[in-house]
């Protein structure tokens, strides 16, 4: 699993608690974080390379791309070239997107390379062409996380000024469509008001997961052994450690250095 910093924590948090006897390996490329504001061309790059070294160096089985950003720029390719199963956090989150609404109103917040990458838009044609969505792009919010700053005042007028599209859409569901968005979940929540129903991929993601797992050859065997969970971090690893073990739980004791070539 890989993401460009502390977001994809919430996938991982949810992987954890639904699949206990799978061992996980996470990278975090905080070296290069956010990814948002970057070329999507770019994002690709990255994210070839680190599904690489993942193959290469810890002969996963499975590859989650939690990373909006990175999986609007190249989960399709990363599907076909692949030797192993890819899953993305765009598709579950539409899903569950699409099955909360009422009114068919839906709202959905990312970081600029997201929303500009058409992505999201796409899959919400493709699951129900008849919702009516409004997209907005929300720059400052993976800062603010990757610095543990999630509910301060500097946090909530950033809020106001950016949600306003979807706020005045009045869209009665809003997907948080960055995996970092769900540490801002209250700030979100207070902005758009408590009858908007926020999702989050997080779970959808894992439940793909467990899906794909279920009954197939790749599945943890029962009495297998205790999973093991490592983290890696292309950037200051003890900062990683430190706010990472405060956002997923006992589980990051500590994070191990990443280096690219």
């Amino acid at each position: 699993m890989f993401d460009s910093g502390f977001g994809g924590l919430t996938v991982a948090r949810a992987v954890i608690d639904l699949l206990p006897r799978e061992s996980l390996v996470y990278v975090g490329d905080t070296g290069r974080y956010p990814y948002g504001p970057r070329e999507l061309e770019e994002v690709r790059r990255f994210a070839h390379q680190i599904s690489r070294y993942l193959l290469d160096a810890h002969d996963v089985k499975l590859l989650v791309v939690a990373c909006n950003t990175a999986a609007a720029a190249a989960l399709d390719e990363l599907q076909d070239q692949l030797p192993v199963p890819v899953v993305g956090v765009i598709e579950p989150g539409v899903r569950s997107l699409v099955a909360a609404t009422r009114t068919g109103r839906v709202g959905i917040i990312g970081t600029v390379g997201t929303v500009s990458s058409g992505a999201y838009q796409r899959a919400v044609a493709a699951t129900d062409p008849r919702v009516e969505l409004t997209c907005a792009a929300c720059p400052g919010f993976v800062e603010f996380v990757e610095r543990g700053d999630t509910n301060s005042d500097q946090v909530h007028v950033l809020a106001e000024r950016l949600l306003a599209p979807v706020r005045d859409a009045k869209v009665d569901t809003l997907l948080l469509g960055c995996t970092h968005y769900p540490y801002l979940a209250r700030t979100i929540s207070d902005v758009m008001g408590r009858d908007v129903v926020l999702v989050s991929s997080a779970d959808e993601t894992a439940f793909e997961v467990r899906h794909l797992l279920d009954g197939s050859a790749l599945q943890a065997p029962p009495g297998g052994g205790a999973p093991t969970h490592r983290f890696f971090s292309s950037g200051d690893t003890a900062w990683f450690s430190t706010l990472g073990g405060r956002l997923l739980g006992p589980e990051l004791e500590h994070a191990e250095p990443v280096t690219w070539r």
